[in-house]
Order: structure tokens, then C-alpha cells, then sequence
């Protein structure tokens, strides 16, 4: 902990460095969540414990720098698949070219070191996230404002060394009456491990709506935690829908507080899991007012000896009457070695609700495939029509069109590699 300390310590002296050290007190005081913890207790954090004691016995290197051409390799190839005004994060730094080029009537785009120097300790990784933050964006929308073209945060790491860790953070508000499209891509490369820890604050004002897709297509080798705290206004909409490709270890947190009544959350998400991945999404919604509502949708296709997690949770408090809340979870497995854990969770205060949730496993249907075979289909085709329309539910869901032929690529060669993998 004296490491990590020394490390917080070289972190540029600005106005984030109030919220760095009490973040580093509270992660002294609390420490990392365990298997002990009933959310953590399917994910085990050593490994990521490992590489961060690694990267502080390397030095701890604070502002590594990555080679420009691998940077450009992999960020021009995503910015010219997917239409938005992109803003680069790499290896924890922001590019403060690509938040002057942003510039545009109606929204603000700021440096969180020359902003705001507030901690926020709300949830397990968030302190850690704070402590070793080198900067993060704040993005606001002005009030009565529409944003046309798509905004996107994507957020590249180079793994050049043998353990590195990077810290991402985004604050994003939308004014009331407003409407934003927003973009959150998470790609790395390199023979390192690495360890990148994501927060993302976003607040939607009285009458605002925002649609949200998140990419996350890392190297096989490297690890993510990722944390989207969601706050809803009188009458404003959510929808977010999530996708996880690649990874070792990846850890997903969405938490949306239905504040006001009258607003409403949707988010679905696909996970594509294969040999030793392990890959985690936890929901959580606070229904703290009614009439409200939320929908969720999971899904997810595992071959080999992937692990995976879904545990969707709905609090309806007391007085939230009118809530509509739904939750459904459905997984393919294509081996005898794969594994999913699914939770379904509601906890209803209150009397007047139409609440439900439900889960399903379950393996390709064998009439269809043999169906397919009768038409001339080998069995690995047959395999990928069956799957990819699985899949596919999620992706029809998506609520910004940019990404879409992008997406659909990336699931139709996820699948063919898994599909590959358990035939060959």
C-alpha cells in the first residue's frame, strides 16, 4: 500500500489531487472487494491484484507513453468504421487535440483537472479508479439542445510493458429537454498484461434522453473493470446497450437510480465468451419513484471453458408505485465446459408494481440444426446461422445506427472463430 501511495504521490499536482488522496485513504481504509462480498463472489480479483503489484515493482510508471503507430494502427481503423466526433483516451491520457477538435455549439467538453476535484467513493474499484487518475473528461450538453452527430470516447491501451495499469474516467451530463448519442469503445493491443479500470458518471436532466453503446473488443491477453453509474430526471430516457468480445477478465457494472418519476431505462447486452474468458456484468436499478420504468435484456453465447456472469438486479422502493420493471437473461452453451452463473434479482417494497424476471441455458436446438444440414449446410454454417440470429436480438436493439454494420462484422467473426475453435 506505501507503493501505490508513492505512486498517487508523483500524479501532477492539480486540482484533482484533493479527490486522489482521500480516494487513496478511503482504498487504505476499505481495500478491494473480495470473493467474501456477495457481488464479487463469482469474480476473483487477484489476478488484477497481481498485475498491479507487478506494475508498482516495475516502478509504477505513471505517464507511459505508447508508440504513436500502434495508437494510430488501431485508432484510425475504429474512428473510420464508426461514424461520431471521437475523443481519444490512451493508456490513461487524454488527448487534448482530439477535446479541442470536438469543439461545437451546445456542448462542453473539459479536462476533469480543470474542472472539478471531487471524489466519489459510491462503489468498490471507484477509489481506485480516483487515486491513480491522471485526468478524465467532463462532457455537458446545454439545456434545449440536440446533438446531431454521435459522441464517442474510445479508449485505447498499449500493453508495451510486462504489467500496466491505466484509470479512465467520463462525466457526462445532459441538459434538460436534450438529446445525446454516445459512444464508449475499449480496445488494446501489446504483449503486456493490463489491467484498465473505466468510471463513467452519467446524468440526464428533466425531459432528456441519451442512447449509450459500449464496445468492448480487447486483446484476449488483458483485463478490464468497468463501472457506468447512471442518475434519471423527471420524464428522461435511457438506453444503453452493451457488447463484450474480448478480454481475459472483464468486469461489467451498470447501476441506473430512477430518481424522478415518469423516466424510463432500457439496456440489453451480448457477451461472446470462449477459452479463458471470464466475463461478468452485474445491473442494478433503483427505483426510487413511480410511475417508472425499466427493461433489460442479456445475452450470451460460451464455448470452451468460458465463465460468465449475469446478475440483474431490480430494487422497488416503498413509494414507488406504478414501477414496470422486467428483466430477462438468456445463454447459449456450445461446450460441456463452459459455465454461467445468472441471477435474476427483485426486491419489491411496495404494492402497486407489474414487475418480472426470468433466465434460460440451453444449448442449439438439434431440429434446426439438422433442418439446416437437409438444405446442403455444413455443420459449422448451420452453427453460425443459428447463433448469429441469437445474437442478432441484441444487436436490432441497438439505439444508435452509426455502429451497426461495425457491430454486426464483429459478432459474425467472434462467432466464427468461437465456432472454429470447437470443430477443428
Amino acid at each position: 500500500m506505501d507503493a501505490l501511495g508513492g505512486a498517487v504521490a508523483r500524479l501532477p499536482d492539480d486540482r484533482l489531487t484533493p479527490a486522489r488522496n482521500a480516494a487513496f485513504a478511503h482504498l487504505r481504509e476499505h481495500g478491494l472487494p473480495t470473493k467474501r462480498d456477495e457481488d464479487w463472489k463469482y469474480t476473483d480479483l487477484a489476478p488484477l491484484a497481481d498485475i498491479g503489484n507487478r506494475w508498482l515493482d516495475l516502478g509504477a510508471d505513471v505517464t507511459p507513453q505508447a508508440d504513436a503507430s500502434d495508437v494510430s494502427d488501431v485508432s484510425d481503423r475504429i474512428q473510420k468504421s464508426i461514424d461520431a466526433d471521437w475523443l481519444l483516451i490512451c493508456n490513461g491520457q487524454v488527448d487534448a487535440k482530439s477535446v479541442t477538435a470536438l469543439a461545437r455549439d451546445g456542448v462542453t467538453v473539459e479536462l476533469l483537472s480543470k474542472y472539478d476535484g471531487s471524489a466519489n467513493f459510491s462503489a468498490p474499484l471507484t477509489d481506485l479508479n480516483t487515486a491513480l487518475l491522471r485526468d478524465g473528461l467532463r462532457i455537458s450538453v446545454d439545456a434545449n439542445h440536440s446533438v446531431k452527430r454521435p459522441i464517442g470516447i474510445l479508449i485505447v491501451d498499449i500493453a508495451a510493458t510486462a504489467a500496466s495499469l491505466s484509470q479512465i474516467r467520463a462525466d457526462v451530463i445532459v441538459g434538460a429537454n436534450s438529446t445525446l448519442d454516445f459512444i464508449e469503445y475499449h480496445a488494446s493491443s501489446g504483449n503486456g498484461e493490463h489491467y484498465a479500470n473505466s468510471v463513467v458518471n452519467l446524468t440526464l436532466e428533466d425531459n432528456a434522453r441519451a442512447n449509450c453503446v459500449r464496445i468492448q473488443d480487447r486483446d484476449r491477453a488483458h483485463n478490464q473493470t468497468g463501472r457506468m453509474a447512471v442518475t434519471l430526471g423527471r420524464d428522461s430516457q435511457f438506453h444503453h446497450c452493451a457488447f463484450d468480445f474480448g478480454g481475459r477478465l472483464i468486469r461489467n457494472d451498470l447501476a441506473v437510480d430512477i430518481a424522478k418519476p415518469g423516466s424510463a431505462a432500457i439496456f440489453d447486452g451480448l457477451y461472446l465468451a470462449g477459452e479463458n474468458q471470464h466475463i461478468d456484468n452485474h445491473t442494478r436499478v433503483d427505483h426510487q419513484v413511480g410511475p417508472a420504468t425499466s427493461q433489460q435484456e442479456y445475452r450470451g453465447i460460451l464455448t470452451a471453458n468460458a465463465r460468465c456472469i449475469w446478475n440483474g438486479k431490480a430494487i422497488v422502493h416503498k413509494g414507488a408505485d406504478g414501477t414496470d420493471a422486467e428483466q430477462a437473461n438468456h445463454n447459449l452453451l456450445l461446450s460441456d465446459k463452459a459455465e454461467i452463473d445468472a441471477k435474476p434479482e427483485l426486491e419489491i417494497y411496495t404494492d402497486d408494481v407489474k414487475c418480472s424476471h426470468g433466465t434460460t441455458v440451453g444449448q442449439l436446438d438439434e431440429t434446426a440444426l439438422f433442418y439446416l444440414r437437409t438444405r446442403g449446410i455444413d455443420k459449422v454454417g448451420a452453427k453460425q446461422i443459428l447463433t448469429t440470429a441469437f445474437a442478432h436480438t441484441i444487436v436490432s436493439k441497438l439505439p444508435i445506427e452509426s455502429p451497426r454494420e461495425s457491430l454486426a462484422e464483429l459478432v459474425s467473426a467472434r462467432l466464427s472463430r468461437m465456432l472454429e475453435a470447437i470443430t477443428a
